[in-house]
Parts: C-alpha cells; sequence; structure tokens
C-alpha cells in the first residue's frame, strides 16, 4: 500500500484533489496535512472524511513533519499548502516567504533525509503560472521552457519554492515533478478569487468590483481536470519534469463576470427573488491591483504528449457546475462569508 501525504487538502484545489483522489485509489493511504488556515475548512474535507487520515499542523514545524513521515511511512507527496491570494501578499508579504519557501523547504528535507538516495518514491509540487510573469496581449503561450519573472511577493515565493525543488532534483537527485496551472476554478473555493466572489456577491445584489479596465486575461482550468492532470503526473511523469496544466479558456475579467451573470439568469427560477437581484448594473470599476500582470495563457502541449491529459471541460460547463455547487452549498457559503471576511472585503475593493 502507498501512504501519499496531501498537505493543503483542506483548501480549494486540495480538497477537490483529495475527492478525486480517494476515489480513483481505495488501495491508497491517504494522511491530509493542514494548518487550517482562513482558506482552510474541515467542512471541505466531510465527503472524504472516512477515506483519510486528518492531521493538523504547520508544514514550516520540522521537526513535526519530520515525525509525520516516520510514523505514516510516507512514500508519497502532492503538496498543495502554500498562502495562494494574490492581494494577500501585497499587503502581508512576510507571511507567503515564510508559508511558501520555509514550508516547501521544510517538507523536501523531511522527504530526503526519510526516503534516502535513490527512492522510488515521488514528491509532486503544485505551483502557478503566475512564476513565468506576463504576456504581450496579442499572442504567446507559457511553456515549460520560459524564464521566470515574477511580479507581486506571491508569485516571487512560488518562483522561490519551485527553485527549491528544481536545486534538490539537481542537487540529490531527489525525485520530484514539478506543475505549474492556470487559475483554477470550481467547488470549495474561497470567495477572495474572482469566480465565488462574483457569484455571491450578484446572488446578494451587492456590487461586482473589477480591477482597473476589467480586460486582463486568465486561462481558466475547472478544478477537477486539474486534480485529474495531478494525479497523471504522479503516475506517469517524468522524474526531474515540469509540466504546465492549462485549461485553453482565455478570457478577460470583464467577460467572466458577464458569462457569470448570463448563467445565473438562466439557472434561476422565475420564482426566486435573487434572479432580480443579478444586474449588470452592478459592476463597479476600482482601483487596479498593483503590479497587476495583464496576461497569463499556458501551453499544456507537454503534459499531453508524456502523459495524456488533456482539459475535458469548456469554461460553460465548468461555470454552470461551479453555480449549481453554489446553489446546493449556500451554508458553505455563508459561514465561510461570516466575520473577518466582511472586514476584509471592504478594505480589499474600495471603489475608485
Amino acid at each position: 500500500m502507498k501512504n501519499i501525504l496531501v498537505t493543503g487538502a483542506a483548501g480549494f484545489i486540495g480538497a477537490n484533489f483529495a475527492e478525486y483522489f480517494v476515489n480513483k485509489h481505495p488501495d491508497y493511504k491517504v494522511i491530509v496535512l493542514d494548518k487550517l488556515t482562513y482558506a482552510g475548512n474541515m467542512d471541505n474535507l466531510k465527503k472524504v472524511m472516512d477515506k483519510i487520515t486528518f492531521v493538523q499542523g504547520d508544514i514550516c514545524d520540522f521537526d513535526f513533519v519530520l515525525d509525520l513521515f516516520k510514523k505514516y511511512d510516507i512514500n508519497g507527496v502532492i503538496h498543495f499548502a502554500a498562502e495562494s491570494h494574490v492581494d494577500n501578499s501585497i499587503k502581508n508579504p512576510f507571511i507567503f516567504t515564510h508559508t511558501n519557501v520555509i514550508g516547501t523547504h521544510t517538507l523536501l528535507e523531511a522527504a530526503k533525509r526519510t526516503w534516502g538516495e535513490g527512492s522510488e518514491n515521488k514528491f509532486v509540487h503544485i505551483s502557478t503560472d503566475e512564476v513565468y510573469g506576463s504576456l504581450e496581449e496579442d499572442g504567446g503561450f507559457f511553456y515549460e521552457t520560459t524564464p521566470y519573472d515574477p511580479h507581486s511577493p506571491y508569485s516571487a515565493s512560488k518562483a522561490s519554492s519551485d527553485m527549491l525543488v528544481k536545486s534538490y532534483m539537481d542537487t540529490y537527485k531527489f525525485p520530484a515533478n514539478i506543475t505549474n496551472c492556470s487559475n483554477n476554478y470550481g467547488p470549495y473555493q474561497f470567495p477572495e478569487k474572482l469566480i465565488p466572489l462574483i457569484i455571491n456577491n450578484a446572488l446578494q445584489g451587492k456590487k461586482l468590483p473589477v480591477y482597473g479596465d476589467g480586460k486582463n486575461v486568465r486561462d481558466w482550468l475547472y478544478v477537477m481536470d486539474h486534480a485529474k492532470g495531478i494525479d497523471m503526473v504522479q503516475e506517469k511523469g517524468r522524474l526531474f519534469e515540469t509540466y504546465n496544466i492549462g485549461g485553453h479558456n482565455e478570457k478577460q475579467n470583464i467577460q467572466i463576470i458577464h458569462i457569470i451573470l448570463d448563467t445565473l439568469q438562466e439557472m434561476l427560477p422565475d420564482d426566486d427573488p435573487r434572479k432580480a437581484l443579478v444586474s449588470e448594473k452592478l459592476i463597479t470599476y476600482v482601483e487596479d491591483r498593483k503590479g497587476h500582470d495583464r496576461r497569463y495563457a499556458i501551453a499544456p502541449d507537454k503534459i499531453k504528449e508524456e502523459v495524456g491529459w488533456y482539459p475535458e471541460t469548456c469554461f460553460e460547463d465548468g461555470i454552470r457546475l461551479t453555480i449549481q455547487w453554489f446553489f446546493e452549498h449556500e451554508d458553505w457559503m455563508k459561514n465561510v462569508t461570516s466575520g473577518d471576511y466582511q472586514k476584509y472585503y471592504e478594505e480589499m475593493y474600495k471603489t475608485k
């Protein structure tokens, strides 16, 4: 039996991966490690709690992590745990360096010491397309060979963690892969991110904040497609390689908002009072994010050729699935948006 450590699985992408993975691999023992910060939520793991071993802890605590590797005889790692919101990194950059860099280094060293040289185990490090910087509006894509050019404290911390993984692969022949993904969306996404924020606000008739001119472009990837890609990399990816995982769904932020509004209007019954609240009049332009990258777009050619993965969910279908999930989990949204979230929201999205 394989004993797989999944870090950060109480968060958005990690929770979806855990759900996908335990159903795909019922013979694996899955140990979930999560600190349960603001974006980590035990409710995200309700559907898999009887199939995992949950451990609350900090990936930056080396002695704790090393003991965890030994106690559970960990022979595989899928590393999601990270601070991930760019806006937060601009306001509080230190925590991003601490968690994303020191935390990754802690896991790498614990795995290296436990596994030894020539190990057949694997460490899969989950990263972002933001490490590559920004593309011109008129074309081009991020490839695995694209030089790193991070612009925010968040992307710089993820680039640093990627480089640590690369250094362990090069220096110690440490068995690892790196995956760099485009923007994810889907169930369990915390509403600091664009898509759940717009869905939640629109249903309440609240303003829909749009940074700058709204024409920043992102490549959108449905989270379960991403989960499948990560699983295929851990199974089939060549050691020491990096794989870009992208959705082939480039959209401007303002386009995303219009698609969400149109889809909400389609999906809400006529007798639902929220339907009257959903309106383009809610769109409110706010001061642009500092250092806001203009365009991201990933070329997933390598993972398709070597591993056989490709994005299966078109954006319009993925949005419908996402909205339906939020319809069915209103209590989840109310829970995660209570308390300090309101204070954070008001400070982050001051209008012009």
